[in-house]
């Protein structure tokens, strides 16, 4: 893997992230979903686990119903796995909870640009 490769990945990574926090910060539940794969798998504790962008949109959305926002990331990282591949994890904190990201498996999709296959947080508070 070159140095491009890695950069481009990560580049790809952080503006799927930006995109997912503005649409949860915006309200809108659509555009989060939108940054994961049809497939996706996410683990949300204590809340559960949901499959495919339909159950996550409804998780997404109720939290937005319930008045979550201002979701921010605290040092976040992000681990290059292989040249399509890379994991993020942070800390996060919103308005009404936190907690932390152990495990964002983003790929690079043909288009160039990255989603959530695996989403696996939890909320502490």
């Amino acid at each position: 893997m070159t140095e491009q490769q890695k950069n481009t990945l990560i580049q790809a990574v952080e503006a799927a992230s930006s995109r997912w926090k503005t649409g949860f910060n915006s309200g809108n539940a659509a555009q989060c979903a939108a940054q994961y794969e049809a497939d996706a798998t996410m683990h949300a504790r204590p809340f559960g686990t949901f499959v495919g962008t339909e159950q996550i949109t409804a998780f997404w959305q109720q939290l937005i119903e319930d008045g979550y926002t201002d979701v921010d990331y605290l040092n976040p990282k992000i681990e290059v796995q292989d040249e399509q591949s890379a994991i993020l994890s942070s800390g996060w904190k919103m308005n009404k909870a936190a907690g932390v990201i152990t495990h964002e498996l983003w790929v690079l999709q043909a288009d160039g640009s990255a989603k959530l296959r695996e989403d696996d947080f939890e909320a502490l508070s």
